[in-house]
């Protein structure tokens, strides 16, 4: 994940309410947090982060931390461009319009300052913001990157596995970070709202097993299936599928938050629904006629959701209070489909 050439892996509307209901920079940073009392402190994988005040200068990395920040009421003083799924200007459509409300859109005055990721972490890029408060919920820091970040600013990691921090976790943390846990609490409650309100449009997906992975046709290793630690599945169950019995008995066989599995075997792959990441409409085609890919169940009987959109594969792997809202009405009608070619079989 923290390559744009493994993005595909890593990553493969309405709101909320509350997403981005706040003023820009460092009067929104400061405002309720003061109300929360500090110092805090906070644990993740590498010790533990004490904040002793109210953070002003906020800086994110990875994807997500930004999303949170925003949806908090907290305009960051820099954070990544989305190189991966984002739009012109290195964002994505959910971030622009809660920026947007807040006053900060991209190119004007209290816009967050922009950094690119696509060599790994942007150590200058972030100290030139004079940040003195580093997210970092959502990433997958070394033990090096924490050390290095750490003497620009405290940095709040993620709390145990690299890339494997629900959005719910990362917003709560965040929150408690920035002195607003109440908020944070509030905007969780609003955002798992919106999804199971959404979700209901579509009884279908009720119960139907699903696999979430990334297929490349003609490859004898052309197969790799996300473990219920990644968001993806994540987000499947939590609209009330469920992971399928064959991820569940192999994932002791997982490299991080996938098992690579071989295309000979693809027959095995057994669910109702098979989600996938792919660059165009032409892979699509390519793996339901691919001799080995083509004879996974779900594919071969039309219930494959083959998502072409980057930014939506980026709203729903990197999934936050700002992005979800922003990628139910067009992932959802998607899934709805093929669950409902998997009900006929």
């Amino acid at each position: 994940m923290a390559s744009v050439a493994a993005a595909g892996l890593a990553m493969s509307g309405c709101s909320t309410g509350a997403a981005g209901a706040g003023t820009a920079g460092t009067e929104t940073a400061g405002g309720s947090a003061a109300a929360e009392q500090f110092p805090v402190s906070i644990k993740h994988v590498f010790g533990e982060s004490t904040i002793t005040s109210a953070p002003q200068r906020v800086a994110t990395v990875s994807w997500v931390n930004a999303d949170v920040a925003i949806a908090l009421g907290t305009v960051p003083v820099g954070m990544p461009k989305d190189d991966w799924g984002g739009n012109a200007q290195g964002s994505t459509p959910w971030k622009d319009a809660a920026l947007e409300r807040a006053g900060a859109a991209i190119g004007s005055a209290k816009a967050p300052v922009q950094y690119s990721e696509t060599d790994g972490i942007n150590f200058t890029g972030i100290a030139k913001t004079s940040p003195d408060i580093i997210l970092a919920t959502y990433s997958g820091l070394s033990r090096e990157d924490y050390d290095k970040l750490s003497l620009i600013a405290p940095v709040v990691a993620y709390p145990e596995a690299a890339y494997g921090t629900s959005w719910q976790e990362s917003t709560a943390m965040i929150g408690k970070a920035l002195g607003k846990s109440s908020r944070a609490s509030e905007l969780i409650a609003a955002t798992e709202k919106t999804v199971t309100q959404e979700a209901a449009k579509y009884p279908q997906l009720a119960g139907k097993t699903f696999i979430y992975g990334n297929l490349e046709p003609a490859k004898s290793d052309g197969v790799n299936i996300y473990t219920d630690a990644d968001n993806r599945p994540k987000f499947l169950t939590s609209i009330g599928m469920k992971e399928a019995p064959v991820v569940l008995e192999n994932q002791n066989k997982a490299a991080g938050f996938f098992i690579t599995w071989s295309a000979e075997r693809a027959n095995e792959l057994l669910s109702d629904v098979f989600v996938s990441w792919v660059p165009d409409a032409k892979t699509q085609a390519s793996i339901v006629a691919d001799p080995l890919l083509g004879q996974i169940p779900a594919v071969k009987q039309g219930a494959f959701v083959a998502d072409t959109d980057n930014s939506l594969t980026l709203a729903i792997s990197a999934s936050s209070p700002l992005s979800l809202p922003w990628a139910l009405e067009k992932f959802l009608p998607q899934l709805g489909a093929a669950a409902s070619k998997a009900q006929h079989q």
